[in-house]
């Protein structure tokens, strides 16, 4: 337990319930992204194969299709910086939280993947899941796919929820506050068995035209933003595809 977490949020609950109601009757409520959750940039078979999974920025919310979503947008970013073929799948359910994505995942047929990316914690921090519960469960999945996906599971941050402007102040600051401990968490396994885990920085997006219209989601631009943020650090072992007369 984190107890000065508590205390601050035992203190201002009433505060903090009226504005979590509130929050949720005024903010618009984004819909999954629509069309295929895979697909490839090149021809032939892929030098890499992108696996995306998670809540809502998995699912694409803010962004009208999956190929304008992450995934897609990586894939996107490594083709063009490698010249290498590059496919993507994404599985995301928006509002779900870590313990209910291990369990949808026991009944999913996923793809092959080279590199696994769990975008999680949003709902986490909102549902108050206690650290100790979201280490275990972070675990579970990481046994749930060891077998099909030897390579680390990469932790994608917990988004810096202090800055989002859909939150009120100080719902924003506990919700943020709250985000970093459970990011934390990610750091540790990181840290202690980077065998199984590594761990990537979600790039702070203080642009507000990259949001969708709920304030809340990335936009079109704001997944375009994410995964150039991130496609350097994917594409670490992906050789350009120049031949020797270039």
């Amino acid at each position: 337990m984190h107890l000065p977490f508590w205390l601050t949020t035992a203190v201002l609950f009433p505060v903090l319930l009226y504005q979590g109601k509130r929050t949720r009757q005024t903010t618009p409520r984004l819909p999954e992204a629509s069309g295929s959750p895979c697909g490839q940039y090149g021809e032939g078979e892929p030098a890499r194969r992108v696996l995306v999974i998670g809540e809502s920025t998995a699912a694409g919310v803010g962004a009208q299709t999956h190929d304008q979503g992450l995934a897609s947008q990586l894939a996107r970013e490594l083709y063009e910086g490698t010249g290498q073929t590059i496919a993507w799948h994404t599985f995301g359910v928006n509002g779900i939280r870590l313990n209910a994505l291990n369990r949808a995942l026991e009944q999913t047929d996923l793809p092959e993947a080279d590199v696994v990316i769990l975008s999680m914690g949003v709902n986490d921090t909102t549902g108050f899941t206690t650290r100790k519960r979201f280490r275990r469960q972070l675990l579970e999945l990481r046994e749930l796919l060891e077998a099909r996906y030897p390579a680390p599971l990469m932790l994608l941050s917990v988004p810096p929820m202090h800055l989002f402007t859909a939150l009120p102040a100080p719902l924003r600051y506990v919700m943020g506050w709250r985000a970093r401990l459970l990011d934390n968490i990610y750091r540790q396994l990181a840290s202690e068995v980077p065998q199984h885990f590594r761990y990537a920085r979600y790039p702070v997006i203080e642009d507000t035209g990259l949001l969708a219209s709920d304030g809340y989601h990335p936009g079109i631009k704001g997944y375009r933003y994410i995964a150039e943020a991130l496609a350097p650090e994917l594409s670490r072992g992906i050789r350009a595809d120049v031949s020797p007369e270039e």
